[in-house]
């Protein structure tokens, strides 16, 4: 059964694509964060100025970010793809991307003076070039001979053509590829050294900040940040990119001004949010209550702007990418001599968060009150026609037209109720790490408390739903793009993945069907 779904305009369009564009580079950056933070473990303690030099174990730096942290960001990104086979060509082709880009700089070094010569160019934006490239041109030729190799042969023929092809791919990686990716790094290093040289990096912030909330942050940070940042920390030892989107300051910042000047259901669940946000490092959390009063947005970016601004000023920056983006994750990746500077930055781009929200938080508080008095029966208009439907009312029906929650809050649609049996719960995010993983043990221990057994719970990433998913539960913004993968089933949409009334109203429901069959 296929679940309603209000028409998606050309605005909601383009920014599911831009979501799901920043999906793809966050599938291939997040599984490789652990290989990222062992990097920046390795740079801390033995290169030249880390806490402890050794020499010998120095020269893996190198090595480490030049050469196996793309072609694992290139085989994530060909298996997502098409599985191992598709990560396989994308490592081959990715190497040769950076085999083709040493041997440009080694030309252009040659005609440059010693004291003037470039540094090394690491192919993370390569890699995430390749991956698609490589495993979609795979998976296209494997289908032109599909079903007609003979029998015995289809070993020889696979083996064989990823290997052809592999061999093409890297030719392809060492020239156009190589070259290209040499001059987006140059064109967007220029840009950064820009912004820094006229004090304009805080300005970056008009932009990151409502990505963020609008769930279109990865594209910006896996996309541009990770990369120039680690081309930056390869070369100096630490980049102040890495803070850009990572600092928890801000979002800690609102969600306090909530905890003490926040109304209802907000209020009661900001305390929560906040120790979930900047300890877990789970900046979703926070995004739902930006969205309810967009006006809060302007203090989400001037409190971004004065922690970049701190970190100008003071020369805080990261070794290596802080992720998830935690207070612990940020301290861990601090480079020497930045401790205070990094701290203050987020100190502050929380405390002029709070102030910015308490204000405007504040001078809506009357109305807010007003509109929640309101009620919003969407819901129950929604459990009427499912009744209607069916024939008959019931108790499931009945009770969850009595625990109905109003939008007045969160914001959130009304779940989609049918009469599909639910046996396998599914939370989706972008990662599939994060915010999901949270939502998903939530639901876990409820259902579990009710006494519903055969019932699975689990997280996934968006671009792994599949059609085994009997009810999808996704934050509200990333709805649109759930039913376009998983059309069939029962979609939810909820404001807060930590604290939502559906939650409550999907116990009851499953709880009901387990009684309706075992009567």
């Amino acid at each position: 059964m296929t679940t309603a779904s209000v028409p998606t305009s050309g605005t909601s369009r383009a920014r599911v694509g831009v979501q799901r564009f920043g999906t793809f580079l966050s599938g291939m950056i997040m599984p490789n964060i652990p290989a990222l933070i062992a990097w920046g473990i390795f740079t801390a303690f033995f290169i030249a100025v880390g806490w402890t030099p050794v020499p010998a174990l120095a020269t893996l730096v190198g090595p480490f970010i030049h050469y196996l942290l793309p072609i694992l960001i290139a085989y994530t990104g060909g298996n997502i793809i098409y599985g191992v086979r598709g990560g396989v060509v994308a490592s081959i082709g990715t190497f040769g991307a950076i085999a083709g880009s040493d041997y440009l700089i080694a030309q252009i070094n040659a005609d440059l003076p010693a004291d003037n010569q470039l540094g090394q160019v690491h192919m993370f934006i390569g890699a995430m070039i390749m991956a698609p490239i490589c495993a979609y041109s795979m998976k296209w030729l494997d289908s032109l001979w599909e079903g007609k190799i003979r029998a015995g042969f289809e070993m020889l023929v696979n083996m064989f053509s990823a290997g052809i092809w592999g061999f093409v791919l890297a030719i392809i990686g060492f020239y156009p590829i190589a070259w290209v990716v040499n001059g987006i790094m140059q064109v967007l290093s220029n840009a950064v050294d820009w912004l820094v040289s006229m004090n304009l990096l805080p300005l970056t912030s008009i932009i990151i900040e409502p990505a963020k909330v609008f769930f279109l942050n990865n594209a910006i940070n896996h996309g541009v940040l990770t990369p120039l940042g680690i081309q930056e920390s390869a070369d100096t030892g630490s980049s102040i990119l890495f803070l850009l989107e990572a600092n928890p300051g801000p979002g800690v910042g609102l969600l306090l001004a909530f905890t003490f000047f926040g109304i209802g259901a907000a209020r009661a669940s900001a305390p929560g949010a906040a120790v979930i946000q900047f300890f877990g490092g789970i900046h979703e959390v926070y995004f739902p209550y930006a969205l309810m009063k967009p006006m809060l947005i302007l203090a989400l970016i001037a409190g971004g702007m004065t922690g970049v601004t701190t970190n100008m000023l003071l020369g805080g920056a990261l070794r290596a990418p802080a992720a998830p983006g935690s207070i612990f994750a940020v301290i861990a990746q601090v480079a020497n001599n930045s401790y205070v500077a990094v701290l203050l930055s987020v100190v502050l781009a929380a405390t002029v968060t709070f102030l910015i929200s308490w204000v405007i938080l504040r001078a809506s508080r009357k109305r807010d009150l007003e509109a929640m008095a309101a009620t919003d029966d969407a819901f129950g208009a929604a459990i009427t026609q499912t009744a209607a439907a069916k024939g008959k009312s019931s108790a499931a029906l009945d009770g969850l037209r009595s625990g109905a929650a109003t939008s007045a809050d969160g914001g959130i649609e009304p779940a989609t109720m049918t009469e599909r049996e639910i046996k396998n719960i599914v939370f989706a995010c972008d990662a599939g790490m994060g915010s999901s993983a949270m939502g998903a043990s939530v639901l876990r221990n409820k259902i579990k408390k009710a006494g519903i057994e055969d019932v699975t719970v689990t997280n996934k990433a968006i671009a792994a739903l599949d059609p085994s998913a009997d009810l999808v539960i996704t934050q509200n913004q990333l709805t649109d793009r759930a039913r376009q993968k998983t059309p069939d089933s029962v979609h939810v949409s909820v404001d807060n993945f930590m604290n939502s009334p559906r939650y409550d109203e999907v116990v009851d429901l499953v709880r009901a069907q387990h009684e309706d069959g075992k009567a």
